[in-house]
């Protein structure tokens, strides 16, 4: 099973924007925040709505359906309804691709 997974090329994705990409099954939303990157896992756990379908406030992603926000950087949910956390992986920038880490057991 591969454990790194190449979301794009750099600058592909725009500032305070996302790309979608899978990961061994599971839909990773990859945010660019000023040349940085992080991935979060795409699923918002209130009712499983997709978060990349909303918006981007300084580091936070918001739930389009009923308004959750997470922590881009760190997958932290900071308002509900959402109630958990979602998962972050890892990310680096390697021969001018992005690559995301799949971490989980």
């Amino acid at each position: 099973m591969a454990r790194w997974f190449t979301a794009g090329k750099v600058g592909e994705i725009a500032d305070r924007e996302c790309r979608v990409i899978d990961v061994n099954g599971t839909e990773v939303a990859v945010y660019n925040l000023g040349g940085a990157y992080y991935a979060i896992e795409d699923c918002c756990n209130h009712d499983g709505g997709d978060i990349s379908g909303g918006w981007v406030e300084d580091d936070v992603a918001v739930c389009p359906r009923h308004l959750a926000r997470f922590s881009i950087r760190t997958g932290a949910v900071l308002a509900g309804p959402a109630y958990e956390n979602v998962h972050s992986f890892p990310t680096r920038v390697h021969d001018g691709e992005i690559h995301i880490h799949d971490d989980r057991n």
